[in-house]
């Protein structure tokens, strides 16, 4: 069962490492190639497409939905899965990470991993003769912003023109959105504290891939501001994996940046509101907002299934 490439577009053998990577006509098609899977899905059409291909997943980092979702992923796709954690193998610490992607690569048709440094995975792809996907950096969260705009095409019917606010620190999920929303030529604010902006490296990245392709990338250090006319209001936990010891520092730091429901008065009236999820309910959302009416928080979560699949299945 092949997929129909859209203009001769071809990503097998692809890392799929930031969204920076892949032109807008390459993510279109990923969401595309998602959104005919997920149909095929709902509608109990078995896609075997990986039939017989073994996914290795190496985490440093646990998650819910990481792990779980290209878990199912491969199982649809008629694959294998194969759950790598730091008990399993030693990357870079008992073996060298070019040395495990080598070895790696014989037994293996794609790598999934999740972990701190995005300089590890890096490397992994520069060693592997298979396909590298990043799951999760401290720098970098493409495939959650893949999902994310498969999520806002859904529920807008378009990308290109929309007015993104991302409410919160500047992290990895920022640093995605930038690139994602950037490609698409979508309006991204970003609105941090002081002291919690994003990687200016990343922010130059962006601001040139929206000169590119008609999009625009804008810092604000007020929220309210920021949000005035948002048509997609996103946030994130204020203090990630890692930096536990900050989160009583950063709960000050990041008063009034919780997005509740006066943030979304100040919004479009049909403004949806994301999470990438784990949520700390009334630190960074409201527990208002987040089940209430403009939350597409649990059909994001869903989202990462299919848009990961795009992956798999277009890469491997």
């Amino acid at each position: 069962m092949a997929i129909a490439q859209q203009n001769d577009i071809d990503l097998k053998g692809r890392d799929f490492i930031s969204l920076h990577d892949f032109s807008a006509a390459e993510i279109y098609h990923m969401l595309d190639v998602a959104e005919n899977l997920k149909l095929k899905q709902k509608s109990g059409k078995a896609h075997p497409l990986l039939q017989g291909k073994t996914l290795g997943m190496i985490f440093t980092k646990s998650s819910t939905r990481t792990r779980v979702s290209f878990e199912v992923a491969m199982y649809q796709l008629g694959g294998h899965s194969l759950f790598l954690s730091e008990r399993d193998i030693q990357l870079g610490r008992g073996e060298t990470i070019p040395d495990t992607a080598r070895v790696l690569s014989r037994y293996l048709d794609g790598i999934m991993i999740r972990t701190y440094s995005h300089q590890d995975v890096l490397e992994l792809a520069e060693f592997a003769d298979i396909p590298i996907i990043n799951g999760l950096t401290d720098l970098l969260h493409p495939c959650q912003v893949l999902a994310d705009l498969l999520t806002i095409k859904e529920k807008k019917g378009n990308l290109n023109g929309l007015k993104l606010v991302y409410v919160g620190d500047g992290n990895n999920m920022a640093h995605s959105l930038m690139f994602g929303g950037a490609k698409m030529g979508m309006h991204v604010v970003i609105a941090s504290p002081q002291g919690y902006q994003p990687d200016p490296q990343v922010l130059h990245l962006a601001e040139l891939d929206a000169h590119e392709n008609g999009g625009q990338i804008e810092l604000c250090s007020d929220p309210q501001t920021a949000v005035s006319g948002a048509d997609v209001i996103y946030t994130d936990v204020w203090a990630s994996m890692g930096q536990e010891a900050e989160q009583a520092q950063r709960i000050k730091d990041f008063q009034g940046f919780q997005v509740n429901q006066a943030m979304i008065n100040l919004a479009q009236k049909d403004v949806i509101v994301m999470h990438c999820l784990p949520a700390h309910r009334e630190e960074e959302i409201s527990t208002e907002v987040l089940e209430g009416p403009h939350s597409v928080v649990f059909d994001e979560a869903e989202n990462r299934l299919h848009a990961q699949k795009a992956i798999l299945a277009l890469v491997m």
